[in-house]
């Protein structure tokens, strides 16, 4: 059975904001909080993942690789290839730096841990 394919391929960031994350089991593992762009190529480097909390209150976030999540149409989310157990030993970042990250220090802890499902950073 082949994919069913979304009667629009763009979408504004801001509906992208919000939308499930779940695992391959159907598992919901959180929302995308947030994308990071990169400036000068346009190109979407990370999902900015919220996990955990109650009501908005102590969720972590984990910037996960963009080329990692795929889109369900059926599920109306987004796909990955993790389970909560993975997803609890990723990397993380806190709530301040939301609004200002720079991925310059995190990054290859980032991409350490996630080339295992094999996606490569989005700078190479």
């Amino acid at each position: 059975m082949t994919a069913r394919k979304p009667a629009h391929p763009l979408i504004p960031a801001d509906r992208v904001n919000g939308t499930d994350v779940v695992s391959k089991a159907g598992d919901k593992l959180g929302k995308i909080e947030d994308v990071a762009i990169e400036k000068v190529s346009g190109e979407v480097a990370y999902a900015i993942l919220s996990f955990g909390g109650l009501l908005g209150l102590g969720a972590r976030y984990h910037p996960v690789p963009w080329r990692l999540l795929k889109y369900d149409v059926d599920k109306g989310a987004y796909v990955i290839p993790l389970d909560k157990a993975d997803l609890e030993k990723a990397p993380t970042i806190d709530e301040a730096e939301l609004s200002g990250w720079n991925d310059s220090v995190s990054r290859d802890a980032i991409f350490g841990y996630y080339s295992s499902y094999g996606v490569g950073p989005y700078w190479g």
